[in-house]
């Protein structure tokens, strides 16, 4: 591959992996797949809705708010969707939705009018809303992506199957995957050292330390969620804690989170289909890089090396899993603080290394206001390893799941991922489970 079209390949994982969103990524993107299929109600409004989801699509939006309303859930996305959803927003539904839409949603759910299945499907990212009219029907389904449509039904009759989709839809790259199994960390660390910040397509970078920032700032302002960021403000400023370059890190990563969880009316730009992952991916590195007065060029080097880094160790574990992903971002993380420490690529190795050996087994049991507490422990273990890195200390291949090549520790890291099936089926049941009670 020659230079130009390595560098062309480069930006277009990152144009397809970070992404304008608002509100948790899962319930946007029930209320996407809801809001395409009430375009294909031929004009009538939705009196009942179906949806039948994979679980690990329920687990990330059982508990998550919807911006703007006190609402959390599956339900709440899917009738908000198809009361006033704009498709073309895609992963911005819920900007705009008219105070009408949400009351008739508030409506449809509390007379029971949404149903809610398990779908019996092997793709981890699935989901199939069916609306029912006075005299028509509708259905659309997504898989694989967030906002891949991959069917459309009017009536039962098939009006779409595959290619370009109408009413907002895109199809996943197929070519991406491979793009993306074509890096490395060598690969990455050599774009980033030779990069020109000033590259207009490196504007997602700018984007996403713009409008992530502004939701940490929202996040320690106002009352969101565990408050885990505001609360250590309020430490800071009693004397409880000091400020220092890790506590701002945490501080403000957390923040994000926070807010984003509790449903505040912010975007994000996220990461690998994460706004959590695309905040925890940013935010380290830009409040370092001010710690440090690193300048602007290196912190567009710094947060493009974060968010390449997390995109290429997510790609190895796909779009859902049973291990939090605020453990991959923070690694993205961990490797452009140590950048802006002054590393060299054994440090963004050992940044790795360290982060590997540290937070590698944690679980996913759904996105919800707790997602701060993980983001809050893997951001700090993230300034740990950098820090270390930076020192030139790492974990050892001697430990645990570590291994001399950074890329088979990477390796081992997303194998955790595929061999936790049963785990992933086991952490639903223990959620579905409330409800039965």
């Amino acid at each position: 591959m020659n230079e130009n079209a390595d560098v062309a390949c480069i930006l277009d994982i990152l144009k397809a992996e970070m992404v304008l969103a608002t509100g948790c990524t899962e319930p946007a993107a029930i209320a996407f797949v809801s809001a395409v299929a009430a375009g294909h109600l031929n004009g009538e409004r939705a009196e009942g809705i179906t949806v039948r989801a994979s679980g690990n699509m329920l687990k990330n939006a059982m508990a998550a708010g919807i911006p703007g309303t006190p609402y959390t859930g599956v339900a709440y996305a899917a009738a908000i969707g198809a009361s006033g959803g704009d498709a073309d927003a895609k992963l911005q539904v819920f900007d705009h939705i008219a105070p009408e839409a949400f009351t008739a949603a508030e409506a449809m759910v509390n007379g029971g009018d949404v149903e809610i299945f398990l779908a019996d499907q092997l793709e981890k990212l699935y989901v199939d809303v069916t609306l029912r009219g006075p005299t028509h029907t509708a259905r659309a389904v997504i898989s694989g992506s967030h906002t891949n449509v991959s069917l459309i039904e009017e009536d039962g009759r098939l009006v779409f199957g595959g290619g370009p989709a109408p009413g907002g839809a895109e199809r996943v790259d197929d070519g991406l995957t491979e793009k993306e199994s074509s890096l490395s960390v060598r690969r990455i660390f050599e774009f980033v050292s030779g990069l020109d910040p000033s590259w207009s397509g490196l504007r997602i970078i700018r984007d996403s330390i713009a409008i992530n920032s502004a939701i940490s700032e929202e996040g320690l302002k106002n009352d969101y969620g565990l408050m885990i960021g505001k609360m250590m403000l309020r430490d800071l400023e009693s004397g409880v804690a000091c400020d220092d370059m890790i506590g701002r890190a945490v501080r403000a990563t957390t923040a994000g989170a926070d807010a984003r969880m509790a449903g505040a009316p912010f975007p994000v730009i996220s990461n690998s289909g994460s706004g959590n992952q695309g905040i925890t991916a940013t935010m380290p590195v830009v409040e370092v890089a001010a710690w440090l007065e690193s300048g602007d060029d290196r912190l567009i080097r710094a947060v493009t090396l974060s968010n390449l880094i997390a995109i290429y160790i997510k790609s190895r574990f796909g779009k859902l899993s049973a291990l939090c992903g605020a453990t991959v971002a923070a690694t993205g993380a961990a490797c452009g603080v140590a950048y802006l420490l002054g590393g060299d690529l054994r440090a963004i190795e050992s940044a790795i290394q360290n982060m590997v050996g540290n937070v590698s087994g944690m679980i996913c049991d759904g996105a919800k206001a707790d997602c701060a507490l993980k983001i809050y422990s893997c951001t700090h273990a993230a300034m740990q390893a950098a820090i270390m890195a930076s020192h030139g200390m790492r974990v050892q291949k001697t430990d645990g799941i570590n291994d001399e090549d950074v890329e088979k520790s990477i390796a081992n890291f997303a194998a955790l991922s595929s061999g936790s099936g049963a785990m992933d089926a086991m952490i639903l049941d223990m959620m579905l489970s409330k409800d039965r009670k």
